[in-house]
């Protein structure tokens, strides 16, 4: 008979990995401080709105991963994805100033906060379409604060 984990204990992993990734550093994997939301405090508007050559900002990073998120979240519940649209979102945001860098952080947290309170009804889950979900948002997730912090590298030159 094969071992089983007990749903809570993988919406206990996976709200720890969330979390390291996006609020604080708790030793997974992250350094001390670099968490997403520790690192986009320390970006000014003008800063996540600098071109680095051919690529996206920092801004079109942010906006993308919360499109990311707010994708596999609706894919989590089996929600109409027809919306989807990855070309757009990078398209769509370029550059922003304080407002507009200030409400997608906040938009980014507040998708980030829906997101972990799924994690608290973990036992309505039916299995592979929300682990898979969560999954990929810590993988994603964790890919492009990491693309943003070599973008800072690059912008402190």
């Amino acid at each position: 008979m094969p071992k089983q984990i007990a749903i809570s204990e993988v919406a206990t992993g996976f709200r720890f990995l969330l979390s390291e990734t996006f609020e604080s550093v708790h030793g997974a994997y992250l350094d001390p401080g670099t968490s997403f939301f520790e690192t986009l405090a320390r970006i000014s508007a003008a800063d996540a709105s600098q071109p680095m050559g051919d690529c996206a900002t920092i801004a079109a990073h942010v906006a993308h991963t919360r499109y990311y998120l707010q994708v596999l979240e609706d894919r989590m519940f089996s929600r109409d994805l027809s919306y989807v649209n990855w070309d757009q979102v990078w398209q769509e945001v370029s550059s922003v100033d304080e407002t507009a860098w200030a409400r997608m952080i906040a938009d980014l947290r507040a998708t980030y906060v829906r997101i972990m309170s799924h994690l608290d009804a973990a036992d309505e889950w039916s299995g592979f379409t929300e682990l898979s979900s969560l999954l990929g948002m810590i993988a994603h997730s964790a890919y492009h604060l990491g693309e943003i912090r070599q973008m800072m590298c690059r912008l402190k030159g």
